[in-house]
C-alpha cells in the first residue's frame, strides 16, 4: 500500500508530460507595415525666366564711315543672302577714287621717265660718256619709280573696294530683330546699325545667380508641350552691374510656338546626378552597411542603399534607384531584416 501511491503518481506526472510534447505551437502573422510613395524633390529644380535667342546673332556695320542715304529694311524683317539692308552717300567716296587714280597716272608717268632715261644713260655708258656708278643711280631711281607706281595702285584698290562698302548687303539669310539706323545719320566704321539673326535652331538665355553653377540639362515650359534643353555656352565671366552670369541653353525639338525674343519659363535641373526623391525622416534606417530604405517586394521586406543629400524638420532628401512613385516602408524599419515577411498597409 505504501508504494502504490508513488506509482500512481509517476504514471500521472509522465501521462501529463506527454500530452504537452504533442501540443503543437501556434502560428504568428506577419506584422503589418506602413507604406508611402516615394516624390520627387521640387527643390532639385530652379524656375527662371529665359529669352529666346538665335544660335548666331551678327551685328550688321558699315567698313567705311560715312553719310547714310537709304535704309531698305525694317526691325523684324526677314532677309536673303545678298539682299541690300543700307546705302551711303558715295559723293565722299568716288572723290577718294579719282584721287587715287590722279596718283597712279602720276606714278606711271614718273615710271616711264624713269625707264627712258636709264635707256639714255645705257647708251652713254657703252660710248663710256659716263662712269658706271651713274647708272647705278638711275637704276635706282627706276625702282623706287615702279614701288610708287605699286603704291598707288593699292591705294586705287582701296578706295574703290570703300566705293563698293558704300553699299551694305546680308551675307546670309536671318531676321533682323534690332534696327537703329536712320538715313542722313553719320555713322563711323564697324557702328552696330542692325542684328541679323542667322535662320537655324533657337537657344534660350538665362541669367544665373553668382556662384551657381549652370545646370547641364533643363525643360521648356510651353503651354501645351514640354521641350528639353540642353547647355551650349556660358559666359566666362559675370555680368559687372548685376553679377550674374549668362547661359546659353540648345532648344533640342523646334516649335513653331517659339519666336525671337519671347520670354520664357525655364526648368533647370540643379542636381547634377539625376533627379532627387523625398522620403519621411521614419522611413531612414541608419544601421551597420550605410543609410537605407525598406521596400516591400513580393510580400518581403528588402532593404535599398541611399545617398542622404539633406535632412529637414520632417522629410529627408536622399538619391535612389528608385523611381518616383515606389513605396517604401514608413516606419519601424530598424525592426526589419532582409527578406522578412510583411503586410502592407498603403498610406
Amino acid at each position: 500500500m505504501r508504494l502504490t501511491l508513488p506509482l500512481i503518481l509517476l504514471s500521472l506526472l509522465l501521462v501529463g508530460c506527454s500530452g504537452d510534447e504533442s501540443v503543437s505551437p501556434e502560428t504568428t502573422p506577419a506584422p503589418w507595415v506602413r507604406t508611402v510613395a516615394v516624390q520627387s524633390h521640387d527643390s532639385a529644380w530652379v524656375k527662371l525666366s529665359g529669352t529666346v535667342k538665335g544660335r548666331h546673332e551678327i551685328p550688321v556695320s558699315f567698313q567705311v564711315p560715312g553719310r547714310i542715304l537709304e535704309r531698305h529694311v525694317d526691325a523684324g524683317q526677314r532677309v536673303v543672302a545678298g539682299q541690300l539692308l543700307f546705302q551711303l552717300d558715295t559723293r565722299d567716296l568716288m572723290a577718294t577714287v579719282r584721287v587715287a587714280e590722279a596718283e597712279v597716272k602720276t606714278a606711271e608717268a614718273a615710271l616711264a621717265i624713269a625707264r627712258s632715261e636709264l635707256k639714255r644713260q645705257q647708251q652713254l655708258v657703252e660710248r663710256d660718256f659716263v662712269s658706271r656708278q651713274t647708272l647705278d643711280r638711275f637704276e635706282l631711281a627706276l625702282r623706287e619709280a615702279e614701288s610708287h607706281r605699286d603704291a598707288a595702285l593699292a591705294v586705287l584698290a582701296q578706295a574703290r573696294n570703300g566705293l563698293g562698302y558704300a553699299k551694305l548687303a546680308a551675307d546670309r539669310a536671318g531676321v533682323l530683330t534690332e534696327v537703329s539706323a536712320e538715313p542722313g545719320q553719320v555713322v563711323a566704321v564697324g557702328q552696330t546699325l542692325a542684328v541679323l539673326v542667322e535662320e537655324g535652331p533657337l537657344e534660350v538665355e538665362v541669367y544665373l545667380a553668382e556662384g551657381v553653377r549652370p545646370p547641364e540639362g533643363g525643360k521648356l515650359q510651353l503651354e501645351d508641350r514640354v521641350l528639353p534643353l540642353s547647355l551650349r555656352e556660358v559666359a566666362g565671366a559675370a555680368d559687372p552691374q548685376s553679377r550674374s552670369w549668362r547661359a546659353r541653353y540648345r532648344i533640342e525639338q523646334p516649335s513653331d510656338a517659339l519666336s525671337l525674343g519671347m520670354v520664357v519659363q525655364v526648368l533647370l535641373n540643379q542636381d547634377q546626378q539625376g533627379v532627387t526623391l523625398s522620403v519621411p525622416l521614419g522611413a531612414l534606417d541608419e544601421r551597420s552597411g550605410g543609410p537605407q530604405v525598406w521596400q516591400v517586394l513580393g510580400g518581403k521586406a528588402q532593404p535599398v542603399p541611399v545617398e542622404v543629400l539633406s535632412l529637414e524638420s520632417e522629410q529627408a532628401r536622399i538619391r535612389a534607384s528608385l523611381a518616383e512613385g515606389s513605396r517604401i516602408i514608413a516606419l519601424g524599419t530598424h525592426l526589419l531584416t532582409p527578406g522578412m515577411d510583411v503586410r502592407e498597409q498603403a498610406q
